[in-house]
């Protein structure tokens, strides 16, 4: 989810956190009240900055998760996956996508358009 968007869907992804925690994920971060924010990227040379919706741990493994909802920016949405996939194909971590009803058919052509071969997480 792209930044602007982050305070309208604070409520899917506090249940996106819950989620999580009940299926064992420890040292959840994310840029919600009650959580630390996960490290955030900064592009060079520009003032871009990508940062993760939620990070976690789960067995000495690194998770990257992101909450797909449908954006008015779906450019920067596409930089910002391409970005995680690659970020976390180099240094063995796991990248995920976690969306709800109403969200399917956007977050597949989202996906199609960028070539990623990834199983979603339905809520």
């Amino acid at each position: 989810m792209v930044h602007s968007e982050k305070k309208e869907n604070e409520a899917f992804l506090l249940e996106s956190i819950n989620y999580l925690e009940n299926l064992g994920f420890e040292n959840i971060k994310s840029d919600v009240k009650g959580y630390d924010s996960p490290k955030s990227y900064r592009k060079q040379g520009s003032d871009i900055t990508i940062t993760p919706d939620i990070t976690a741990t789960r067995r000495t493994r690194k998770y990257y998760f992101e909450i797909s909802v449908k954006s008015q920016e779906p450019r920067l949405l596409k930089t910002k996956w391409r970005f995680l996939d690659v970020l976390t194909r180099m240094n063995d971590h796991r990248f995920r996508i976690i969306t709800k009803r109403g969200h399917y058919k956007f977050t597949h052509d989202m996906l199609d358009d960028l070539n990623l071969n990834k199983t979603l997480i339905k809520l």
